[in-house]
């Protein structure tokens, strides 16, 4: 059974997004080795896994986007988990986080970025029972799924145990106040810290796993 990946960047005071969702400090502390990083687990994943409103961010920002992760998060397929029972895959707004990530890469769409709105267009959606979806998804043949949020989607997979590996990018940011990733976790979870990769621009990326009940 392939395991369920979350890759979330958080700051250093646990909030993986300002109070509007605003993402604009993730940008402003990353560097290369960092991105490198991101972008090799972004490679491996059999599946990218999300919430509606962050896809309907990636959808519109990712195919017209100049950027290394732009390949990965366009070629391979998708999954988008939604509490609605049909899902209209071109609606959607603009959000905060959609407006940092845009300032931050120039877009412009050509006819050669047709075969990756074809693909954000024809992801799979999941509205069902969430432990159910994910058990069934872990069950399918392939690479591990990576989960990418948005925080109410990473607060739910944690909060029903459903994740088997952490992959969290700590930024050198205090936001104060914020979304924060583990506050539906309802009874403290122990964690196996499998790696830590440090980057010189103070960026840290920990490897998680649960620990093994004795």
């Amino acid at each position: 059974m392939r395991p369920l990946i979350l890759k979330m960047s958080i700051s250093l005071d646990g909030f993986v997004a300002g109070p509007n969702g605003e993402i604009d400090w993730l940008f402003r502390s990353s560097d290369e080795g960092s991105r490198c990083w991101v972008e090799e687990t972004l490679w491996q994943a059999g599946l990218h896994a999300m919430g509606s409103r962050t896809y309907f961010d990636m959808a519109r920002f990712w195919p017209t986007a100049n950027h290394p992760m732009a390949a990965p998060m366009n070629e391979i397929p998708k999954v988008v988990f939604t509490r609605q029972e049909s899902l209209d895959l071109h609606a959607g707004q603009t959000t905060a986080a959609l407006r940092d990530a845009q300032a931050q890469e120039g877009a412009g769409e050509t006819p050669a970025q047709s075969a990756s709105l074809k693909s954000w267009a024809e992801a799979e959606v999941a509205h069902g029972d969430l432990a159910a979806e994910v058990l069934r998804l872990k069950q399918q043949p392939g690479n591990f799924i990576l989960a990418h949020g948005g925080a109410n989607f990473a607060q739910s997979l944690a909060a029903a145990g459903l994740i088997d590996e952490y992959r969290l990018v700590v930024h050198p940011v205090v936001l104060g106040k914020g979304l924060p990733l583990f506050s539906q976790v309802a009874t403290p979870m122990d964690l196996e810290l499998r790696s830590t990769t440090v980057f010189r621009s103070g960026v840290v990326a920990h490897v998680y796993r649960p620990a093994k009940q004795s």
